[in-house]
């Protein structure tokens, strides 16, 4: 695994492991989200997503499991073929779920799916707490929908028929798993759903707006750059996540290089 940057993983993988294991959050969930991946090979990828789920920020006044955005990986992994063969690998075995992100850009974010079932389970109770009827279609989605349906989206007559296995589908039903937020209706085909993370609107909101300010502050300095090691320290007002995460997510998507001087390593915006 190459090093792009001081936002990229450097140590050797049996150091990594042994880091996250001492910095992941110790609770249940944590020990319960290795049980998949300790069965498959560890790759570069699987590796820097574990480093970057370690990392995902803490988040005030929203409850949201870490997730990781493709475009981060590439900023770790160089060959972004081997990203994306090893991605498909890790959803087909189980391990994690990619979701299209509602941002207007070509957005995905990666999260594990022990994580996934954790935000589902936070999704029900939010529904349990406002005192929505019909409540099991969230136990028929989770046993009989994304056990088995891996993609980034589902059809409404897939979708009515893997519910079925657990009972009698009502249009409520859908209502339901749409307003919790596990479900979106895509804007070009009402009868296609995107699968969502729940509770991540003001999240997006921060990505999109963090972007912006970013960018617009490189490119107001002289020579639009700066030394990564005085970047890393500067807050964004406009996102609540960090500035690793959006450091990661440009470099990976292009919006921004980073060279090596003798003074270190320079942060500035790509030409066009």
């Amino acid at each position: 695994m190459e090093e792009t940057s001081g936002t990229g993983p450097s140590r050797s993988r049996k150091r990594q492991r042994e880091e996250e294991e001492t910095t992941a959050p110790e609770s249940q969930d944590a020990d319960h989200s290795t049980s998949l991946e300790d069965n498959f090979t560890f790759s570069d990828t699987l590796v820097a997503l574990r480093i970057m789920r370690a990392q995902f920020p803490q988040i005030d006044k929203v409850s949201i499991q870490p997730f990781i955005l493709r475009s981060q990986l590439y900023s770790s992994v160089k060959d972004r073929t081997q990203v994306d063969r090893e991605l498909e690998s890790l959803r087909r075995e189980g391990v994690l779920r990619i979701f299209k992100l509602n941002t207007g850009q070509d957005d995905h974010a990666i999260m594990f799916v022990d994580d996934y079932l954790i935000q589902i389970e936070r999704a029900v109770k939010r529904m349990e707490a406002k005192k929505q009827p019909d409540l099991a279609v969230f136990k028929w989605f989770k046993n009989h929908v994304i056990s088995s349906k891996l993609d980034t989206s589902i059809g409404h007559l897939e979708l009515c028929s893997m519910l079925s296995l657990g009972g009698t589908v009502k249009d409520e039903h859908i209502s339901l798993l749409i307003n919790s937020g596990l479900l979106t209706r895509q804007l070009i085909d009402s009868n296609m759903y995107w699968f969502a993370l729940p509770n991540i609107g003001l999240i997006l909101k921060g990505l999109s707006q963090g972007r912006k300010e970013l960018l617009s502050f490189l490119s107001r300095r002289k020579y639009k750059e700066m030394m990564l090691a005085t970047l890393e320290k500067k807050r964004l007002r406009l996102s609540s996540l960090d500035m690793r995460f959006h450091l990661r997510d440009l470099i990976g998507s292009g919006h921004l290089r980073t060279a090596q001087t003798p003074s270190g390593l320079v942060v500035r915006v790509a030409k066009d």
